[in-house]
Protein backbone atom coordinates (compact mmCIF):
# COMPACT_ATOMS: atom_id res chain seq x y z
CA UNK A 1 0.00 0.00 0.00
CA UNK A 2 1.49 3.54 -0.69
CA UNK A 3 1.69 6.43 1.15
CA UNK A 4 -1.34 8.49 -0.83
CA UNK A 5 -3.69 5.30 -0.11
CA UNK A 6 -2.38 5.39 3.54
CA UNK A 7 -3.40 8.88 3.73
CA UNK A 8 -6.86 8.94 2.14
CA UNK A 9 -7.30 5.72 4.64
CA UNK A 10 -6.33 7.83 7.68
CA UNK A 11 -8.30 11.12 6.41
CA UNK A 12 -11.30 8.82 6.22
CA UNK A 13 -11.35 7.61 9.61
CA UNK A 14 -10.50 11.14 11.14
CA UNK A 15 -13.73 12.65 9.30
CA UNK A 16 -15.99 9.98 10.35
CA UNK A 17 -14.77 9.83 13.76
CA UNK A 18 -15.42 13.62 13.87
CA UNK A 19 -19.13 13.17 12.58
CA UNK A 20 -19.73 10.58 14.62
CA UNK A 21 -18.64 12.69 17.54
CA UNK A 22 -20.64 15.81 16.13
CA UNK A 23 -23.70 13.89 15.16
CA UNK A 24 -23.37 12.55 18.98
CA UNK A 25 -22.93 15.69 20.70
CA UNK A 26 -26.02 17.89 18.75
CA UNK A 27 -28.20 14.93 19.43
CA UNK A 28 -27.01 15.10 23.28
CA UNK A 29 -27.64 18.67 23.03
CA UNK A 30 -31.01 18.56 21.88
CA UNK A 31 -32.81 15.48 23.79
CA UNK A 32 -30.96 16.05 27.36
CA UNK A 33 -31.78 19.55 27.54
CA UNK A 34 -35.07 19.12 26.54
CA UNK A 35 -35.34 16.45 28.97
CA UNK A 36 -34.04 18.34 32.11
CA UNK A 37 -36.46 21.15 31.41
CA UNK A 38 -39.20 18.86 31.62
CA UNK A 39 -37.89 17.79 34.63
CA UNK A 40 -36.54 20.73 36.83
CA UNK A 41 -38.23 23.61 37.15
CA UNK A 42 -35.78 25.12 40.02
CA UNK A 43 -33.15 27.85 38.31
CA UNK A 44 -30.72 27.03 40.95
CA UNK A 45 -31.31 23.34 40.56
CA UNK A 46 -31.68 23.28 36.75
CA UNK A 47 -28.37 25.00 36.31
CA UNK A 48 -26.05 22.89 38.56
CA UNK A 49 -28.23 19.68 36.80
CA UNK A 50 -26.60 21.17 33.29
CA UNK A 51 -23.58 21.64 34.83
CA UNK A 52 -23.30 18.03 35.76
CA UNK A 53 -24.97 16.83 32.68
CA UNK A 54 -21.65 18.83 30.58
CA UNK A 55 -19.11 16.98 32.63
CA UNK A 56 -21.34 13.95 31.87
CA UNK A 57 -21.02 14.48 28.57
CA UNK A 58 -17.58 15.24 28.54
CA UNK A 59 -16.43 12.15 30.27
CA UNK A 60 -18.96 9.93 28.19
CA UNK A 61 -17.21 11.19 24.91
CA UNK A 62 -13.76 11.45 26.49
CA UNK A 63 -14.00 7.41 27.44
CA UNK A 64 -15.31 6.68 24.44
CA UNK A 65 -13.03 8.65 22.22
CA UNK A 66 -10.20 7.05 24.39
CA UNK A 67 -11.54 3.85 23.44
CA UNK A 68 -11.81 4.66 20.14
CA UNK A 69 -8.19 5.59 19.85
CA UNK A 70 -6.58 2.91 21.50
CA UNK A 71 -8.61 0.79 18.70
CA UNK A 72 -7.00 2.73 16.04
CA UNK A 73 -3.63 2.84 17.61
CA UNK A 74 -4.15 -1.33 17.48
CA UNK A 75 -5.33 -1.16 14.49
CA UNK A 76 -2.31 0.87 13.39
CA UNK A 77 0.10 -1.10 14.95
CA UNK A 78 -0.96 -4.42 13.34
CA UNK A 79 -0.99 -2.33 9.89
CA UNK A 80 2.29 -1.53 10.57
CA UNK A 81 3.32 -4.88 12.02
CA UNK A 82 2.09 -6.43 8.45
CA UNK A 83 3.54 -3.83 6.20
CA UNK A 84 6.75 -4.47 7.93
CA UNK A 85 5.92 -8.54 7.17
CA UNK A 86 5.19 -7.80 3.42
CA UNK A 87 8.08 -5.02 3.00
CA UNK A 88 10.53 -8.31 4.59
CA UNK A 89 8.84 -10.66 2.33
CA UNK A 90 8.86 -8.55 -0.54
CA UNK A 91 12.84 -8.38 0.11
CA UNK A 92 13.18 -11.51 0.61
CA UNK A 93 11.47 -12.45 -2.49
CA UNK A 94 13.26 -10.27 -4.55
CA UNK A 95 16.99 -11.38 -3.15
CA UNK A 96 15.67 -14.83 -3.84
CA UNK A 97 15.03 -13.74 -7.70
CA UNK A 98 18.42 -12.19 -7.95
CA UNK A 99 19.98 -15.08 -6.44
CA UNK A 100 17.93 -17.09 -8.95
CA UNK A 101 18.59 -15.14 -12.21
CA UNK A 102 22.58 -14.51 -10.69
CA UNK A 103 23.10 -18.43 -9.72
CA UNK A 104 21.32 -19.96 -13.19
CA UNK A 105 23.11 -21.90 -15.50
CA UNK A 106 21.92 -20.20 -18.66
CA UNK A 107 22.49 -16.40 -20.00
CA UNK A 108 18.91 -14.43 -18.59
CA UNK A 109 18.92 -11.02 -19.47
CA UNK A 110 16.08 -8.34 -19.63
CA UNK A 111 15.68 -5.42 -22.33
CA UNK A 112 13.32 -2.12 -21.51
CA UNK A 113 10.72 -1.61 -24.93
CA UNK A 114 14.06 0.57 -25.86
CA UNK A 115 16.21 -2.53 -26.08
CA UNK A 116 18.48 -1.29 -23.14
CA UNK A 117 19.82 -3.91 -20.91
CA UNK A 118 17.91 -3.38 -17.37
CA UNK A 119 18.78 -7.59 -16.34
CA UNK A 120 22.23 -9.20 -17.15
CA UNK A 121 23.01 -12.70 -15.22
CA UNK A 122 26.33 -13.98 -14.59
CA UNK A 123 26.32 -16.53 -16.71
CA UNK A 124 25.18 -13.58 -19.60
CA UNK A 125 28.86 -12.20 -17.89
CA UNK A 126 30.54 -15.24 -18.22
CA UNK A 127 29.12 -16.63 -21.84
CA UNK A 128 29.74 -12.99 -22.97
CA UNK A 129 32.66 -12.29 -21.32
CA UNK A 130 30.91 -8.76 -20.82
CA UNK A 131 29.90 -7.62 -16.77
CA UNK A 132 26.72 -6.56 -16.13
CA UNK A 133 28.02 -3.34 -15.20
CA UNK A 134 29.71 -2.66 -18.83
CA UNK A 135 25.97 -3.31 -19.97
CA UNK A 136 23.37 -2.41 -17.93
CA UNK A 137 21.47 0.99 -19.55
CA UNK A 138 22.89 1.03 -22.65
CA UNK A 139 22.62 -1.07 -25.95
CA UNK A 140 25.46 -1.17 -27.69
CA UNK A 141 26.19 -4.55 -26.23
CA UNK A 142 24.62 -5.79 -29.38
CA UNK A 143 27.47 -3.97 -31.76
CA UNK A 144 30.08 -6.04 -29.68
CA UNK A 145 27.70 -9.41 -29.82
CA UNK A 146 27.07 -9.14 -33.26
CA UNK A 147 29.71 -7.37 -34.99
CA UNK A 148 28.70 -7.94 -38.81
CA UNK A 149 25.79 -5.29 -39.79
CA UNK A 150 23.43 -7.49 -41.99
CA UNK A 151 23.73 -10.27 -39.40
CA UNK A 152 22.98 -7.81 -36.20
CA UNK A 153 19.91 -6.35 -38.20
CA UNK A 154 18.20 -9.58 -38.44
CA UNK A 155 18.72 -10.39 -35.13
CA UNK A 156 17.42 -6.94 -34.39
CA UNK A 157 14.76 -7.32 -36.17
CA UNK A 158 13.80 -10.56 -34.21
CA UNK A 159 14.22 -8.85 -30.93
CA UNK A 160 11.86 -6.12 -31.97
CA UNK A 161 9.00 -8.34 -33.04
CA UNK A 162 9.64 -9.72 -29.01
CA UNK A 163 9.95 -6.59 -27.46
CA UNK A 164 6.49 -5.36 -29.42
CA UNK A 165 4.94 -8.16 -27.80
CA UNK A 166 3.64 -9.43 -31.72
CA UNK A 167 5.74 -12.92 -31.49
CA UNK A 168 7.22 -15.55 -29.38
CA UNK A 169 10.80 -16.86 -29.84
CA UNK A 170 11.69 -20.87 -28.97
CA UNK A 171 14.52 -22.22 -29.99
CA UNK A 172 16.31 -19.06 -32.00
CA UNK A 173 19.86 -19.77 -32.75
CA UNK A 174 22.13 -17.05 -32.90
CA UNK A 175 26.22 -16.98 -33.31
CA UNK A 176 28.00 -14.38 -31.08
CA UNK A 177 31.01 -12.78 -30.78
CA UNK A 178 32.05 -13.10 -27.17
CA UNK A 179 34.70 -11.31 -25.59
CA UNK A 180 36.74 -14.18 -24.95
CA UNK A 181 36.05 -16.94 -26.20
CA UNK A 182 35.73 -15.84 -29.98
CA UNK A 183 32.67 -17.06 -31.82
CA UNK A 184 29.60 -19.11 -29.78
CA UNK A 185 26.34 -20.34 -30.78
CA UNK A 186 23.18 -19.58 -28.14
CA UNK A 187 20.14 -20.97 -28.35
CA UNK A 188 17.68 -18.41 -27.39
CA UNK A 189 13.93 -18.74 -25.91
CA UNK A 190 12.38 -15.34 -25.66
CA UNK A 191 9.39 -13.23 -24.78
CA UNK A 192 7.80 -10.07 -23.96
CA UNK A 193 7.37 -8.83 -20.41
CA UNK A 194 4.00 -6.88 -19.36
CA UNK A 195 3.25 -4.58 -16.41
CA UNK A 196 -0.32 -4.48 -14.62
CA UNK A 197 -1.94 -2.94 -17.08
CA UNK A 198 -1.27 -5.69 -19.45
CA UNK A 199 1.19 -3.47 -21.30
CA UNK A 200 4.31 -4.38 -22.85
CA UNK A 201 7.04 -3.35 -20.90
CA UNK A 202 10.23 -4.93 -21.79
CA UNK A 203 11.39 -8.81 -23.00
CA UNK A 204 13.07 -11.64 -20.97
CA UNK A 205 16.03 -13.53 -22.98
CA UNK A 206 16.92 -16.91 -21.72
CA UNK A 207 20.34 -18.31 -23.65
CA UNK A 208 21.82 -21.33 -23.44
CA UNK A 209 25.22 -21.98 -25.10
CA UNK A 210 25.16 -24.45 -26.74
CA UNK A 211 28.58 -24.01 -29.23
CA UNK A 212 30.03 -27.65 -27.39
CA UNK A 213 26.99 -29.67 -27.83
CA UNK A 214 26.19 -28.82 -31.77
CA UNK A 215 29.98 -29.81 -32.24
CA UNK A 216 29.57 -33.46 -30.53
CA UNK A 217 26.31 -33.36 -32.49
CA UNK A 218 28.49 -32.69 -36.08
CA UNK A 219 30.89 -34.56 -34.76
CA UNK A 220 28.88 -37.54 -33.83
CA UNK A 221 26.88 -37.04 -37.41
CA UNK A 222 30.33 -37.39 -39.25
CA UNK A 223 31.21 -41.02 -36.99
CA UNK A 224 27.69 -41.87 -38.46
CA UNK A 225 28.50 -41.10 -41.55
CA UNK A 226 31.81 -42.73 -41.57
CA UNK A 227 30.12 -45.93 -40.17
CA UNK A 228 27.52 -46.08 -42.77
CA UNK A 229 29.97 -45.62 -45.80
CA UNK A 230 31.58 -48.53 -43.91
CA UNK A 231 28.94 -50.58 -43.59
CA UNK A 232 28.16 -49.78 -47.37
CA UNK A 233 31.42 -50.78 -48.11
CA UNK A 234 31.42 -54.03 -46.46
CA UNK A 235 30.43 -57.75 -48.10
CA UNK A 236 26.66 -58.72 -47.13
CA UNK A 237 24.37 -57.11 -44.22
CA UNK A 238 25.18 -55.83 -41.16
CA UNK A 239 21.85 -55.65 -38.92
CA UNK A 240 21.02 -55.23 -35.12
CA UNK A 241 17.42 -57.27 -34.35
CA UNK A 242 15.22 -58.03 -31.62
CA UNK A 243 15.74 -61.57 -30.16
CA UNK A 244 12.11 -62.80 -31.01
CA UNK A 245 10.65 -65.39 -32.73
CA UNK A 246 10.66 -63.76 -36.09
CA UNK A 247 14.24 -61.88 -35.52
CA UNK A 248 12.54 -58.42 -35.90
CA UNK A 249 15.25 -56.14 -38.11
CA UNK A 250 15.51 -52.69 -36.42
CA UNK A 251 18.32 -51.90 -38.65
CA UNK A 252 20.13 -53.68 -41.63
CA UNK A 253 22.85 -52.09 -43.72
CA UNK A 254 22.08 -51.53 -47.50
CA UNK A 255 23.88 -54.62 -48.26
CA UNK A 256 20.28 -56.06 -47.39
CA UNK A 257 19.20 -55.35 -51.07
CA UNK A 258 22.10 -57.35 -52.92
CA UNK A 259 22.09 -60.60 -50.34
CA UNK A 260 18.08 -60.88 -50.44
CA UNK A 261 16.80 -58.91 -52.90
CA UNK A 262 14.45 -56.86 -50.20
CA UNK A 263 15.19 -53.24 -49.55
CA UNK A 264 15.48 -52.53 -45.89
CA UNK A 265 12.46 -51.04 -45.30
CA UNK A 266 10.71 -54.32 -46.20
CA UNK A 267 12.59 -55.76 -43.69
CA UNK A 268 12.47 -53.11 -40.53
CA UNK A 269 10.26 -54.20 -38.52
CA UNK A 270 8.71 -57.06 -40.39
CA UNK A 271 7.39 -54.49 -42.78
CA UNK A 272 6.83 -56.79 -45.63
CA UNK A 273 8.48 -59.61 -44.69
CA UNK A 274 10.45 -61.13 -41.35
CA UNK A 275 13.88 -62.63 -41.30
CA UNK A 276 12.45 -65.61 -39.62
CA UNK A 277 10.02 -65.78 -42.85
CA UNK A 278 13.33 -66.14 -45.20
CA UNK A 279 15.30 -69.06 -43.64
CA UNK A 280 14.46 -71.80 -45.81
CA UNK A 281 12.85 -75.31 -45.24
CA UNK A 282 16.08 -76.59 -45.49
CA UNK A 283 17.94 -75.52 -42.79
CA UNK A 284 17.30 -76.88 -39.43
CA UNK A 285 16.10 -73.53 -37.92
CA UNK A 286 15.49 -75.34 -34.28
CA UNK A 287 19.50 -75.97 -33.82
CA UNK A 288 20.08 -72.18 -35.15
CA UNK A 289 18.12 -70.99 -32.00
CA UNK A 290 19.80 -73.52 -30.61
CA UNK A 291 23.07 -72.13 -31.02
CA UNK A 292 22.03 -68.65 -30.83
CA UNK A 293 20.80 -68.92 -27.11
CA UNK A 294 24.06 -70.64 -26.14
CA UNK A 295 26.14 -68.09 -27.12
CA UNK A 296 23.97 -65.26 -25.54
CA UNK A 297 24.05 -67.85 -22.32
CA UNK A 298 28.10 -68.13 -22.27
CA UNK A 299 27.95 -63.99 -23.47
CA UNK A 300 30.10 -65.04 -26.70
CA UNK A 301 29.64 -64.26 -30.36
CA UNK A 302 28.02 -67.35 -32.26
CA UNK A 303 28.90 -67.90 -36.13
CA UNK A 304 25.79 -70.22 -38.11
CA UNK A 305 25.66 -71.50 -41.31
CA UNK A 306 21.72 -71.81 -42.63
CA UNK A 307 20.21 -71.22 -46.16
CA UNK A 308 17.44 -68.50 -46.72
CA UNK A 309 15.09 -67.67 -49.81
CA UNK A 310 15.83 -64.62 -51.79
CA UNK A 311 13.10 -62.24 -53.48
CA UNK A 312 13.76 -63.81 -56.13
CA UNK A 313 12.44 -67.32 -54.77
CA UNK A 314 16.72 -68.32 -55.42
CA UNK A 315 17.72 -70.39 -52.19
CA UNK A 316 21.48 -69.44 -51.09
CA UNK A 317 23.64 -69.79 -48.15
CA UNK A 318 24.91 -67.56 -45.35
CA UNK A 319 26.73 -67.42 -42.68
CA UNK A 320 25.83 -65.27 -40.05
CA UNK A 321 28.21 -63.90 -36.93
CA UNK A 322 26.92 -61.85 -34.09
CA UNK A 323 26.48 -61.18 -30.34
CA UNK A 324 23.69 -60.88 -27.73
CA UNK A 325 23.36 -57.37 -25.97
CA UNK A 326 20.48 -56.07 -23.64
CA UNK A 327 19.35 -52.84 -25.42
CA UNK A 328 15.81 -50.85 -24.39
CA UNK A 329 13.59 -53.45 -25.86
CA UNK A 330 15.50 -56.33 -24.42
CA UNK A 331 17.90 -58.76 -25.71
CA UNK A 332 18.96 -57.62 -29.42
CA UNK A 333 21.31 -59.53 -32.07
CA UNK A 334 23.77 -57.99 -33.64
CA UNK A 335 25.88 -58.86 -36.84
CA UNK A 336 26.87 -59.59 -40.17
CA UNK A 337 25.13 -61.89 -42.40
CA UNK A 338 27.61 -62.91 -45.83
CA UNK A 339 26.60 -64.52 -48.74
CA UNK A 340 28.63 -68.09 -48.80
CA UNK A 341 26.71 -69.55 -51.62
CA UNK A 342 29.91 -69.52 -54.03
CA UNK A 343 32.18 -70.99 -50.97
CA UNK A 344 29.67 -73.65 -50.29
CA UNK A 345 29.83 -74.80 -53.72
CA UNK A 346 33.49 -74.91 -53.65
CA UNK A 347 33.55 -76.99 -50.54
CA UNK A 348 30.82 -79.57 -52.48
CA UNK A 349 33.24 -79.46 -55.18
CA UNK A 350 36.23 -79.89 -53.13
CA UNK A 351 34.11 -83.07 -50.88
CA UNK A 352 33.35 -84.54 -54.73
CA UNK A 353 36.93 -84.57 -55.71
CA UNK A 354 37.72 -85.95 -52.37
CA UNK A 355 35.48 -88.56 -52.18
CA UNK A 356 34.36 -89.56 -55.84
CA UNK A 357 36.09 -91.40 -58.79
CA UNK A 358 36.57 -87.91 -61.25
CA UNK A 359 36.25 -91.02 -64.16
CA UNK A 360 32.86 -92.62 -63.60
CA UNK A 361 31.61 -90.20 -60.52
CA UNK A 362 30.94 -93.13 -58.52
CA UNK A 363 32.77 -92.99 -54.73
CA UNK A 364 36.69 -93.31 -54.81
CA UNK A 365 38.48 -96.02 -52.77
CA UNK A 366 39.46 -94.10 -49.68
CA UNK A 367 35.33 -92.93 -49.28
CA UNK A 368 34.64 -96.76 -50.04
CA UNK A 369 37.08 -98.34 -47.58
CA UNK A 370 35.51 -95.63 -44.83
CA UNK A 371 32.16 -96.27 -45.23
CA UNK A 372 32.52 -100.32 -45.27
CA UNK A 373 34.60 -99.72 -42.29
CA UNK A 374 31.54 -97.96 -40.35
CA UNK A 375 29.06 -100.58 -41.84
CA UNK A 376 31.29 -103.30 -40.24
CA UNK A 377 30.87 -101.56 -37.08
CA UNK A 378 26.86 -100.78 -37.45
CA UNK A 379 26.83 -105.16 -38.36
CA UNK A 380 28.59 -105.73 -35.24
CA UNK A 381 26.75 -103.32 -32.65
CA UNK A 382 23.85 -104.77 -34.00
CA UNK A 383 24.87 -108.74 -34.84
CA UNK A 384 23.65 -108.45 -38.54
CA UNK A 385 25.48 -109.59 -41.51
CA UNK A 386 27.17 -107.68 -44.26
CA UNK A 387 27.87 -108.70 -47.33
CA UNK A 388 30.19 -107.35 -49.97
CA UNK A 389 30.92 -107.86 -53.97
CA UNK A 390 34.52 -107.89 -55.72
CA UNK A 391 33.16 -106.66 -59.55
CA UNK A 392 35.98 -107.06 -62.10
CA UNK A 393 35.50 -106.52 -66.76
CA UNK A 394 36.44 -109.24 -68.02
CA UNK A 395 39.04 -108.83 -70.85
CA UNK A 396 39.17 -105.46 -70.02
CA UNK A 397 42.92 -105.10 -70.88
CA UNK A 398 42.07 -106.30 -74.37
CA UNK A 399 39.02 -102.98 -74.38
CA UNK A 400 42.50 -100.29 -73.67
CA UNK A 401 44.79 -102.47 -76.34
CA UNK A 402 42.76 -102.37 -78.97
CA UNK A 403 40.25 -99.56 -78.85
CA UNK A 404 42.74 -97.13 -76.60
CA UNK A 405 42.06 -95.91 -72.96
CA UNK A 406 39.34 -93.31 -74.35
CA UNK A 407 37.17 -96.06 -74.95
CA UNK A 408 38.28 -97.53 -71.88
CA UNK A 409 37.00 -94.75 -69.81
CA UNK A 410 33.84 -94.78 -71.77
CA UNK A 411 33.57 -98.46 -70.90
CA UNK A 412 33.65 -97.95 -66.97
CA UNK A 413 32.00 -95.04 -67.19
CA UNK A 414 28.88 -97.11 -68.76
CA UNK A 415 29.58 -100.23 -66.50
CA UNK A 416 29.71 -98.02 -63.46
CA UNK A 417 26.37 -96.20 -64.04
CA UNK A 418 24.48 -100.01 -64.62
CA UNK A 419 25.62 -101.08 -61.52
CA UNK A 420 24.38 -97.93 -59.67
CA UNK A 421 21.12 -98.43 -61.09
CA UNK A 422 21.20 -101.83 -60.00
CA UNK A 423 21.26 -101.82 -56.20
CA UNK A 424 19.63 -100.27 -53.36
CA UNK A 425 19.99 -96.78 -51.83
CA UNK A 426 20.91 -98.10 -48.78
CA UNK A 427 24.17 -100.12 -50.89
CA UNK A 428 27.32 -98.36 -51.66
CA UNK A 429 29.43 -98.49 -55.36
CA UNK A 430 32.95 -97.53 -55.11
CA UNK A 431 35.86 -97.83 -57.71
CA UNK A 432 38.64 -99.59 -56.45
CA UNK A 433 41.09 -99.00 -59.41
CA UNK A 434 41.56 -99.77 -62.46
CA UNK A 435 38.46 -102.16 -63.70
CA UNK A 436 37.48 -103.17 -59.70
CA UNK A 437 34.37 -102.40 -58.38
CA UNK A 438 33.73 -102.56 -54.63
CA UNK A 439 29.63 -102.95 -53.50
CA UNK A 440 28.72 -102.57 -49.92
CA UNK A 441 25.72 -104.55 -48.81
CA UNK A 442 24.25 -103.65 -45.38
CA UNK A 443 22.22 -106.28 -43.54
CA UNK A 444 22.41 -109.03 -46.36
CA UNK A 445 22.69 -112.63 -46.15
CA UNK A 446 24.87 -115.03 -48.71
CA UNK A 447 21.78 -115.73 -51.04
CA UNK A 448 20.54 -112.12 -51.27
CA UNK A 449 24.31 -111.68 -52.02
CA UNK A 450 24.31 -114.09 -54.51
CA UNK A 451 21.13 -112.59 -55.76
CA UNK A 452 22.34 -108.72 -56.01
CA UNK A 453 25.66 -109.67 -58.15
CA UNK A 454 23.34 -111.94 -60.23
CA UNK A 455 21.41 -108.91 -60.98
CA UNK A 456 24.47 -107.32 -61.77
CA UNK A 457 26.12 -109.38 -64.00
CA UNK A 458 22.97 -109.65 -65.77
CA UNK A 459 22.83 -105.86 -66.33
CA UNK A 460 25.72 -105.17 -67.25
CA UNK A 461 25.78 -108.33 -70.38
CA UNK A 462 22.05 -106.88 -71.10
CA UNK A 463 23.02 -105.00 -73.53
CA UNK A 464 26.84 -104.04 -75.55
CA UNK A 465 28.36 -100.79 -74.72
CA UNK A 466 28.38 -98.04 -77.51
CA UNK A 467 31.42 -96.87 -78.31
CA UNK A 468 31.10 -95.62 -81.96
CA UNK A 469 28.67 -94.92 -84.13
CA UNK A 470 27.38 -98.62 -85.39
CA UNK A 471 30.17 -100.31 -83.40
CA UNK A 472 29.92 -101.65 -79.53
CA UNK A 473 31.30 -103.91 -77.61
CA UNK A 474 30.32 -106.94 -75.34
CA UNK A 475 31.06 -106.69 -71.99
CA UNK A 476 30.84 -108.76 -68.86
CA UNK A 477 31.94 -109.04 -65.32
CA UNK A 478 33.34 -111.87 -62.81
CA UNK A 479 31.35 -110.83 -59.16
CA UNK A 480 33.04 -112.51 -55.98
CA UNK A 481 31.17 -112.73 -52.88
CA UNK A 482 32.20 -112.73 -49.20
CA UNK A 483 30.01 -111.97 -46.08
CA UNK A 484 30.48 -110.72 -42.59
CA UNK A 485 31.03 -112.49 -40.35
CA UNK A 486 31.53 -115.76 -41.89
CA UNK A 487 34.35 -115.16 -44.67
CA UNK A 488 35.39 -112.17 -41.87
CA UNK A 489 35.53 -109.49 -38.97
CA UNK A 490 37.70 -107.05 -40.83
CA UNK A 491 37.53 -105.08 -43.65
CA UNK A 492 41.18 -106.12 -45.25
CA UNK A 493 40.17 -109.51 -44.73
CA UNK A 494 36.67 -109.46 -46.18
CA UNK A 495 37.87 -107.78 -49.20
CA UNK A 496 40.72 -110.13 -49.42
CA UNK A 497 38.26 -112.90 -49.57
CA UNK A 498 36.10 -111.62 -51.70
CA UNK A 499 39.28 -110.47 -53.96
CA UNK A 500 40.39 -114.33 -54.19
CA UNK A 501 36.59 -114.96 -54.85
CA UNK A 502 36.38 -113.38 -57.73
CA UNK A 503 39.57 -114.67 -59.30
CA UNK A 504 38.15 -118.33 -58.71
CA UNK A 505 34.75 -116.84 -61.25
CA UNK A 506 37.57 -115.26 -63.86
CA UNK A 507 39.15 -119.24 -63.70
CA UNK A 508 36.39 -120.76 -63.99
CA UNK A 509 35.56 -118.87 -67.26
CA UNK A 510 34.50 -115.40 -66.12
CA UNK A 511 31.01 -114.07 -66.59
CA UNK A 512 29.97 -115.27 -63.16
CA UNK A 513 29.88 -115.39 -59.58
CA UNK A 514 31.60 -117.21 -56.93
CA UNK A 515 31.03 -117.04 -52.82
CA UNK A 516 34.24 -117.09 -50.90
CA UNK A 517 34.67 -120.99 -49.66
CA UNK A 518 37.83 -121.41 -47.58
CA UNK A 519 41.06 -123.24 -49.46
CA UNK A 520 38.55 -122.89 -52.91
CA UNK A 521 40.40 -120.13 -54.35
CA UNK A 522 43.76 -119.53 -52.36
CA UNK A 523 46.33 -120.54 -55.26
CA UNK A 524 43.78 -119.39 -57.12
CA UNK A 525 46.07 -117.45 -60.58
CA UNK A 526 45.88 -113.61 -60.74
CA UNK A 527 44.46 -114.18 -65.02
CA UNK A 528 42.56 -110.46 -65.57
CA UNK A 529 42.88 -110.27 -68.72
Amino acid sequence: MDNNQTQGTALGRSLKIAMAYLLAGALWILFSDAAVERLVSDPVALSRLQTWKGWAFVLVTATVLCLVLLRQLRRDREQLHMRKAQQEEILRLSQFQQGVIDNANVWLNVLDPEGKVLIWNRAAERISGYTSDEITGNSEIWQKLYPDPDYRAWVMDQARGIITGKEEVEGLETRILAKHNGERLIAWNSRALKDSRGEVAGAIAIGVDITEQRAAENALKARERQLANLMDSLPGMAYRCLYDEFWTMKFVSSGCVELTGYKAEDLIDNHRVSWAGLIDSSSNSGELVREVEEAIGNATTFSVEYRIRRATGEVIWVWERGRGVEGDQGMVLEGIILDITERKGLEERLSELATLDPLTGQFNRRETERILQEELVRAERYGRQLAILWVDLDHFKRVNDSWGHAIGDQVLRTVSLRLADSIRTVDTLGRFGGEEFLVVLPEMSVDEACDTAERLRRRVASEPVQVAERQSLEMTVSIGVAVYPDHGRDADKLCNRADKAMYLAKNLGRNRIEVYAPGSAEDATSDRT
